[in-house]
């Protein structure tokens, strides 16, 4: 019998970032970057059950990840995943279920093995994650300044990738940010461009790959149809079957099936 996991991307964005994972043994959440009382609708209106959910895993320190995990962590008696120093900078209350993780360092959470890997990003101490299920493989990874060979090699071979592709460099540079903001956002530990996401996503192509959300778009210098086309000029007839989706703050996606 195949068994299949659904995703979805409830918001990514500047202002918060949450992607909603179900499997045959439960539900996790990869951070809660908007309030609890928001993610709670954005889960009622893809038909998700916040009762299945047993886990947040966070991928970094910035607020845009971290917002709602405290409030939502407490209502519905989750267990927070995160690197040390990331747990630290989240300030949970005490009573709070949490698990240390360590990047390279495999574990199991809602019948998920998960690996987390470094990201290069300006934060404590930034994760991807690498999830499996029956050898359906998810790959998370937004916020990095650029991909490394290790992330290259950890989302390799995956049914479905969320991969960021935060701004378009002609949008950037000609835009309002300042420039000392500017130059952090091109950093190699700020963000990927467009380009840059193409260009790792032509790498990574494969047979098996089935499904690619674009995640973490600036509202100010990116858009969908932009980062779509970069993403669809760099799969070209080798990505036939790809299905492409640039995720958005204003609204979660569908939730989204990968088959064993």
């Amino acid at each position: 019998m195949k068994k299949h996991i659904g995703v979805s991307a409830l918001a990514s964005g500047s202002k918060g970032n949450s992607i909603f994972i179900d499997g045959p043994d439960g539900s996790l959440l990869v951070d809660a970057g908007l309030s609890a009382r928001e993610l709670m609708r954005r889960l009622a209106h893809i038909g998700a059950s916040p009762d299945r959910i047993s886990g947040i895993l966070v991928t970094h320190d910035h607020s845009d990840h971290l917002r709602g995990v405290r409030v939502l962590a407490k209502r519905l008696g989750l267990t927070v995943y995160g690197t040390a120093d990331t747990l630290k900078a989240a300030e949970l209350p005490e009573n709070t279920r949490v698990k240390v993780v360590k990047a390279g360092e495999e574990f199991t959470a809602a019948g998920f093995t998960i690996r987390p890997f470094s990201l290069p990003h300006d934060a404590l101490d930034p994760v991807g994650f690498l999830l499996d299920r029956d050898g359906v493989k998810i790959g998370i990874a937004t916020d990095l300044g650029y991909a490394t060979a290790l992330i290259k090699r950890r989302l390799a071979g995956c049914d479905m990738l969320v991969l960021e592709s935060n701004y378009d460099e002609n949008m950037l540079m000609e835009g309002p940010y300042p420039w000392f903001l500017k130059q952090r956002i091109r950093s190699r530990k700020g963000h990927l461009s467009n380009e840059d996401s193409s260009q790792v996503l032509s790498e990574l192509l494969h047979p098996g790959l089935q499904r690619v959300i674009l995640a973490h778009l600036s509202e100010v210098n990116n858009c969908p149809k932009v980062a779509l086309d970069e993403a669809v000029g760099a799969v070209g007839c080798r990505g036939n079957g790809v299905d492409l989706t640039a995720a958005c703050m204003v609204e979660p996606t569908p939730i989204m099936i990968i088959e064993s």
